[in-house]
């Protein structure tokens, strides 16, 4: 059975999280990312593979040097999912500022 992975995965593990802020801005070559972990370079290839598979990097190659570019686009569906909780708590806090208001008024009239 193959396994999907998807962009939830990918953000899931606070090392790959750290990769993606590591070449947000900027490429960089795989041994300087394996440089600033204190794991093994093989674990650090399998978070890049699983990035890769999650399309929230790809490899750039020149010469001998592999290079990691961030494709940050994926990270929308993210967004759009956190967007719908937002929501959902934003309306939650406006019910519970309208029933504090609702609270206030009463004790102010001293029911």
């Amino acid at each position: 059975m193959i396994q999907r992975r998807d962009v939830f995965q990918a953000i899931a593990d606070p090392t790959r999280r750290q990769i993606i802020n590591m070449v947000a801005d900027r490429p960089l070559n795989v041994n300087t990312i394996a440089d600033s972990f204190d794991i093994s370079r093989q674990a650090i290839s399998l978070h890049i593979k699983i990035l890769i598979e999650c399309e929230l990097l790809k490899i750039r190659k020149e010469g001998r040097e592999r290079y990691c570019e961030a494709q940050l686009d994926q990270l929308s569906e993210v967004s759009v999912w956190v967007d719908g909780f937002k929501q959902h708590f934003e309306s939650k806090l406006d019910n519970l500022e309208t029933y504090l208001d609702k609270l206030k008024k009463e004790r102010k009239h001293g029911k």
